[in-house]
């Protein structure tokens, strides 16, 4: 472990030292990490004895929260100081150290590939001591565990700023779909959904589009006073969350019979439908028959319930019109406690098979 460039944020680590064991909670813990393009949640997690079921819900010790962990969005050096400030300030709140650690599960959005995921290994080797087990995963993989306790089997759908399916099979196999970010298409997430909105208020003002009450109501939403001033506001910070917190305004629009809005969402139903269905026949989560059931994992705002406009049902009638078998689950629990009770199930298996690794589930 060396002393990273933002050791004084560890500093609290020598004051629990100096001021003696009633002031440090010696016993070990696991850290479970969850981040996407708008923050990130760590929870710290007391290790329950292997032989012990886990309790329902889990015994949390502590939550913090940081800004943005995904290093497409932020860059590398953001993201870095997050993922690090979140865990000091987890074991801080929990009267812990990182001597204390026996895991750290870390699911980030934009791990998508075999150098995301040891770059993030030799930043997390550089804070914690050698003996502490790591596993990197995309975030999806977090959001499956918080509906499932921790287990890696069936389909998660997150449609949050971005969209992501993610699936595993109980032989281990994994596939996904989506979560290539807004520029590559990932149209049903709320950026997608607003970035529509966008472009169809633009359109409409210029006459290459038809009338929607999307213009007015978006105007209305950022103070603006005329169409125009939309591309100043888009331009002046494109940040994904910034652009998806006006899914509510197409929302709202829709519901008010606006045909535009409904049509933007229809899509973004299909195309989250779409990305559920191509992980399910790829792992053949449904059997050979397309009837056996399998969980599906909902997570994000924009599946949340809504007056009228249930982007969530909506996408459930969808999928089930060809996979019978679904059956939907909204998690008790955040999906950094899924990312804790997946390294937590980890570790229990390698203790019954008397191994012990650092490991990733990206594929």
């Amino acid at each position: 472990m060396k002393r990273y460039r933002n050791g004084e944020i560890w500093d609290f680590e020598q004051e629990m030292q100096l001021l003696g064991d009633g002031f440090c909670d010696h016993r070990e813990v696991i850290l479970g990490l969850d981040g996407d393009t708008t923050c990130t949640v760590c929870v710290c997690m007391p290790l329950i004895p292997f032989a012990d079921s886990l309790p329902d819900p889990p015994p949390i010790l502590s939550r913090a929260v940081a800004g943005c962990s995904n290093h497409n969005s932020v860059g590398e050096s953001a993201a870095r100081d997050a993922l690090e400030l979140v865990m000091a300030d987890a074991l801080s709140k929990a009267g812990s150290t990182r001597f204390c650690v026996q895991a750290v599960c870390l699911a980030v959005s934009g791990v998508n590939h075999p150098t995301d995921v040891e770059r993030i290994m030799n930043w997390l080797r550089d804070i914690f001591p050698s003996h502490v087990q790591f596993f990197v995963q995309n975030d999806a993989v977090a959001a499956l565990a918080s509906g499932t306790m921790g287990k890696l089997h069936g389909c998660v759908l997150i449609a949050g700023t971005g969209t992501i399916a993610y699936g595993f099979t109980e032989d281990g196999r994994d596939a996904r779909a989506a979560g290539a970010g807004p520029v590559l298409g990932d149209w049903g997430s709320g950026y997608g959904i607003a970035a529509q909105a966008l472009t169809a208020a633009v359109r409409a003002y210029d006459g290459r589009g038809p009338y929607t009450e999307l213009t007015s109501s978006i105007l209305r939403k950022l103070d603006l006073s005329s169409p125009d001033e939309l591309i100043g506001w888009t331009y002046s910070d494109p940040s994904w969350a910034r652009i998806a917190a006006l899914v509510p305004v197409v929302v709202t629009c829709a519901e008010g019979g606006d045909e535009v809005a409904n049509k933007i969402l229809r899509n973004a139903v299909q195309e989250l439908a779409s990305s559920v269905k191509a992980v399910v026949r790829r792992l053949q989560l449904c059997g050979e028959d397309g009837n056996d059931p399998f969980p599906l994992v909902m997570v994000g705002g924009v599946l949340e319930a809504n007056k009228k406009w249930d982007i969530g049902r909506e996408v459930i009638n969808c999928i089930c019109k060809d996979f019978p078998g679904v059956h939907p689950i909204c998690p008790k629990v955040e999906p950094a406690i899924g990312a804790a009770l997946l390294a937590w199930n980890l570790l229990a298996r390698y203790s019954r098979q008397g191994t012990l690794r650092s490991e990733t589930y990206s594929s």
